[in-house]
């Protein structure tokens, strides 16, 4: 409705001209009843009929003018509507939470981007043109007909009332259709996501008859609910078709005898076949409209749950803004459990305290809760319990976007979009710090992968980066971090694919901001988080042990038995 309003004049040219063309097709078949009926009476002669043929080629010319500007405007303003429509709905897709995505499948929210979008603009667009006809053309033509001849109007809308009992009663099930037919569709795409992104896997594993019997499936299951619904529609349309060749049945043998006995002229007679084919189109847009509307809704429904979630993580009501902080980071009787409380409890009564400036290691087996706890500082996810606080402020109190600017954080699988080594490295960081990228490059070990690459920075990485290895992703995720010049530096595993020349570069780098920046680390390589000025050995989203390297190698937990392994592993 908010669109509407906005384009309302445009909306208004486009009903305006589509009512102009309608009456125009309405009065062509009086100009022809006209000529029918001079030719009959022999009073017909060339200038009579070039004046006829004249008036109908005009009417022609405005019909094609006119249907341009409808055309133009209402078709024209439902592509804008759909336009609108997805953006909108991408920009609440992004402030929904974390939490969303670990339950909601990629394929399904394109499917809602892509083909319940398109459905709500088939709607709005020619669902509007085809009501339009249906009310308008159908009406002023049943109104022509039945100045024509009343008795044989009647009886030609015999068949009316079965047209509308059969929309009536299939609707509902149109509707249900549709939307088992929209969730067929995301399953379909997600199928064909899924397995081209992992293309190099099924390739590795010789998978490629199991992905192709998989897509198969989902693609089988959409056909056979669009199958369900081709039932409905194969039955509906043939209908009214067969409705409208009984009303043609009726007017030939009703009104030519009528036309005999001189009730009507042939002229009538000729006009009402016309106004009999308009009226068909009117009785198809009927069908039409409610297929589309049936769709259209459907699509709506989908789209509306979307847009009526409301983000797990979201500004406080009464939050506050975050000036620029020192980077004091306190997690104080932290517990989390995904989904709630009712989820696996991944941290319990953690405390730990970073004084500004300071470097925090994280360490401890794989599903410790070091990954989780670093994304608890830039509110990917909230605290299920205790408090998490920057410069002694708990994070859910200040403006969330104030937050995250605070905050640099590469996590354990960096991402890499499609486009070049510069656009990723620049990747929402404005303009800052562009004047350093050579720093930047040396400090995440890449200076010498940029003169080996084939375009240097603008070497194109394609999708998620396929063009790279592990290692040069990861290198770039942490230039991408370092360009931003946060106060609050989150490293996931930043050295978990590079060699060991490559580790001892990036290790060094981070030495040097440690004092300007609080970074927190979490490794299961030792070497990344060695120089910490505290390190915490998580077991069980516990701290298991905590102190400085010497602290912990003077004990037997995790961390000295952690340290020898790798020891062990670099000598040999």
């Amino acid at each position: 409705m908010p669109h509407f309003k906005t384009h309302r004049w445009t909306i208004a040219a486009g009903l305006g001209s589509l009512i102009l063309v309608d009456l125009l097709q309405l009065m062509v078949p009086r100009v022809i009843k006209w000529a029918v009926d001079d030719l009959t009476l022999l009073r017909a002669d060339g200038a009579v009929l070039l004046r006829h043929a004249a008036t109908i080629a005009v009417m022609g010319v405005l019909i094609g003018l006119f249907r341009y500007i409808w055309r133009r405007c209402l078709l024209g303003n439902a592509r804008y509507l759909e336009a609108r429509l997805r953006e909108r709905l991408f920009g609440h897709i992004q402030t929904l939470s974390a939490g969303y995505f670990d339950h909601t499948r990629t394929g399904e929210l394109m499917a809602h981007a892509t083909n319940d979008v398109q459905q709500v603009r088939m709607a709005a667009g020619m669902g509007l043109v085809a009501l339009n006809d249906a009310v308008l053309l159908g009406a002023a033509a049943i109104g022509f007909m039945l100045y024509i001849h009343v008795q044989l109007t009647l009886y030609v809308l015999i068949p009316m009332p079965f047209i509308v009992i059969g929309a009536r009663l299939l609707g509902r099930r149109m509707h249900q259709r549709y939307q088992q037919v929209q969730a067929a569709f995301g399953d379909m795409t997600e199928a064909m996501r899924e397995r081209i992104a992992g293309i190099h896997i099924i390739k590795a594993h010789n998978t490629e008859a199991a992905a192709r019997s998989a897509v198969k499936g989902a693609s089988r299951a959409h056909v056979d609910q669009n199958m369900r619904l081709v039932g409905l529609t194969a039955f509906f349309f043939p209908f009214m078709m067969l409705m409208t060749n009984l009303s043609l049945a009726i007017v030939l043998y009703f009104g030519g005898r009528r036309t005999i006995l001189a009730e009507i002229t042939p002229g009538d007679l000729v006009a009402f076949i016309s106004y009999l084919n308009l009226l068909s189109w009117p009785m198809m847009a009927l069908g039409w409209v409610t297929n589309l509307i049936q769709r259209g809704g459907a699509s709506l429904v989908r789209l509306q749950r979307i847009m009526a979630r409301t983000p797990d993580i979201r500004d406080a009501p009464d939050a506050r803004p975050l000036p620029a902080v020192t980077g004091r980071i306190a997690f104080e009787k932290v517990r989390f459990a995904y989904d709630g409380q009712g989820g696996q409890t991944v941290l319990t009564d953690l405390d730990v305290s970073v004084p500004a400036g300071h470097v925090l290691g994280l360490v401890g087996p794989p599903g410790s809760g070091k990954s989780t706890l670093l994304s608890l500082v830039p509110r990917l996810y909230d605290v299920t319990g205790g408090r998490v606080t920057v410069d002694g402020q708990d994070v859910r109190t200040v403006r969330l976007a104030d937050l995250r600017r605070q905050v640099a954080y590469v996590p354990q699988e960096p991402f890499i979009f499609a486009g070049t080594v510069r656009d990723n490295i620049l990747f929402g960081a404005g303009d800052e710090g562009r004047h350093d990228l050579d720093q930047i490059l040396a400090d995440a070990g890449l200076t010498g992968t940029v003169v080996h690459l084939p375009a240097g920075l603008e070497t194109v990485v394609g999708e998620r980066g396929v063009m790279l290895s592990g290692g040069q992703k990861q290198r770039i995720a942490l230039a991408r971090a370092f360009l931003r010049d946060a106060p609050i530096l989150l490293l996931d595993d930043p050295i978990s694919q590079v060699d060991t020349a490559t580790a001892a570069v990036i290790v060094a780098a981070l030495r040097r901001m440690a004092g300007r920046k609080t970074i927190l680390v979490a490794s299961h390589r030792l070497a990344a988080v060695r120089f910490a000025d505290t390190i915490v050995s998580l077991e069980g989203g516990r701290i298991a042990e905590m102190g400085s390297h010497a602290q912990l190698m003077a004990g037997r937990g995790y961390y000295t038995r952690v340290h020898g392994l790798q020891e062990l592993n670099h000598a040999g």
